[in-house]
C-alpha cells in the first residue's frame, strides 16, 4: 500500500484495493476516486476524506488484434491503448475525448473515460463509449471485485453493469479493467466544408447529411470568430479511399459545398471539435455540454438569447457546447431554456464555488432519484465513493 503525504490511497492490484475499501469502509471515511486528473473539474467538487487513485492500476492485459477486442486496466493511460491499436491499424470507436485543453491536468487514463463516458464526434455513427464498453472488473463499497460483461458482445444477463457504470463518476465503485470492442481505422477521411449558415440552416445541413445514403461519421457547425468570421458546417465521411472520394462528392451535390479538408487538416478539425478547444478561453466561463434534439436546439439558443456568450453545434445539432457566465443567474437560465425543449444540459466546466451551488447534472424527478439511490445504495452502501460528486447528498 502506497499512502503519501496529501492522503492518497494506491493500491497496486484488486486485492490491495479491495482492502483498502473495506478498511474505510469500517472507518467510515469517504474516498475520492482519481485517475489521471484530466478531467477533475468535471462534476460537483470532491468531498472525499482521502483519495483513491487508480494511477498503479496499469498496463494492457489483453489485446487481440484479430477478434478486434482491448482490455486495459484502469490507469493505463489512454495514449499506450490508442498506440497499441495503432500498430495494428485500429482504434476506439467512440473517438474519446481529451478534456485537457477544458481542464488541465493530468494524462487522461482508462478509467476516467469509462467513468465519464468521455465519447466524442462519432458518437452519431458509432454510438457512445458505453456502447463500445463490453466488460468491466471494479471494486465496490463493500471491498468486493466485481466481474461484469466479458470479450465477446453477447454476455449480458439480468442487469447491464456495464452501461450503469459508464458515466456513473466513480460513485459506484473503484474501476479497475475495462474491455472494448474495437474497429479498424478508416483509411481514408475527408471533411465537406458548407459556409455562411445561420444556426438553422446549419442544422438543415446536418440533418440532410446524416439521412442520406452517405455514411456520415461526422456532423458538427461553428459559430463566426471560432476560426473564420462567418460559420462553418463540417460533414466528415471515412472508410476506403475510393468510397470516401465518391460520397464527398455526392455530399458536395447534395449540399452545395464545394470545400474539401482531407488528411491532416480534416483530423486536426476534428480533433479540436471533439476537445471544444473552442471554448477552452476565456477560463473564467462556464462551459456546458447540451444534449438535445437536433430539431429543437435552436428553439432553446434564442430563448437563452445573450447569456450564451459562445456556441457550437455536434452530433448533427444533438449536442450543444456552449459558454455563459459563470454565475447562478446564468446556470438558472441555461436550465429554464433548455425546459421547454427537453433535453439534458451538463455543466461540464465552471469555478468549484458554482458547482457547489447549482445542479451539475440535469436535475432529475423524484422517483428517478429515488432509483438512483438505489443503486449507489446496492453498490455502496455507506457512501465510501466520491460523496456528492454527482447530486448533493448522494
Amino acid at each position: 500500500m502506497i499512502v503519501d503525504e496529501i492522503a492518497t490511497l494506491a493500491p497496486g492490484d484488486e486485492a490491495e484495493a479491495g482492502a483498502m475499501i473495506a478498511e474505510a469502509r469500517g472507518r467510515r471515511e469517504t474516498l475520492d476516486v482519481v485517475g489521471g486528473g484530466s478531467r477533475a473539474g468535471l462534476g460537483r467538487p470532491s468531498e472525499g476524506k482521502r483519495r483513491l487513485s487508480s494511477a498503479r492500476l496499469d498496463g494492457i492485459v489483453f489485446h487481440e488484434p484479430a477478434e478486434m477486442v482491448l482490455r486495459a486496466k484502469a490507469g493505463t493511460p489512454l495514449a499506450v491503448v490508442e498506440a497499441a491499436l495503432e500498430a495494428h491499424g485500429q482504434m476506439l470507436p467512440f473517438e474519446p475525448i481529451d478534456s485537457r485543453a477544458l481542464y488541465g491536468g493530468g494524462e487522461p487514463t482508462v478509467g476516467g473515460l469509462v467513468a465519464t463516458n468521455a465519447s466524442g464526434p462519432r458518437r452519431v455513427s458509432a454510438g457512445a463509449a458505453r456502447d463500445s464498453v463490453i466488460g468491466l472488473r471494479l471494486v465496490n463499497g463493500r471491498g468486493e471485485a466485481i466481474m461484469t460483461g466479458g470479450q465477446v458482445m453477447k454476455n449480458v444477463a439480468g442487469l447491464d453493469l456495464v452501461k450503469l457504470n459508464c458515466g456513473a463518476l466513480g460513485t459506484l465503485g473503484l474501476l479497475t479493467e475495462a474491455t472494448f470492442k474495437l474497429l479498424p481505422k478508416p483509411e481514408s477521411e475527408a471533411t465537406i466544408v458548407v459556409r455562411r449558415r445561420d444556426d438553422a440552416g446549419a442544422v438543415a445541413a446536418m440533418t440532410a447529411a446524416l439521412g442520406s445514403s452517405f455514411g456520415v461519421s461526422g456532423a458538427a457547425m461553428l459559430s463566426p470568430g471560432m476560426g473564420r468570421e462567418f460559420s462553418r458546417t463540417f460533414l466528415r465521411v471515412e472508410g476506403f479511399a475510393a468510397s470516401v472520394d465518391h460520397r464527398a462528392d455526392k455530399l458536395l451535390a447534395l449540399l452545395g459545398a464545394d470545400i474539401v479538408l482531407k488528411g491532416d487538416d480534416s483530423r486536426r478539425l476534428w480533433r479540436a471539435v471533439r476537445d471544444a478547444d473552442f471554448l477552452a478561453e476565456p477560463r473564467e466561463r462556464a462551459v456546458w455540454r447540451v444534449s438535445v434534439r437536433p430539431s429543437r436546439a435552436v428553439e432553446f439558443l434564442v430563448r437563452l438569447g445573450p447569456r450564451a456568450l459562445a456556441h457550437f453545434f455536434d452530433c448533427g445539432g444533438g449536442l450543444v457546447w456552449l459558454s455563459t457566465g459563470a454565475t447562478p443567474a446564468d446556470a438558472a437560465a441555461v436550465r429554464a431554456a433548455l425546459a421547454p425543449s427537453g433535453g439534458h444540459a451538463t455543466l461540464a466546466r465552471a469555478p468549484d464555488a458554482l458547482r457547489a451551488a447549482v445542479d451539475v447534472f440535469q436535475p432529475q424527478p423524484p422517483a428517478v432519484m429515488a432509483l438512483t439511490r438505489r443503486v449507489k445504495a446496492a453498490f455502496d452502501p455507506d457512501g465510501v465513493f466520491n460523496p456528492g460528486r454527482m447530486y448533493a447528498g448522494n
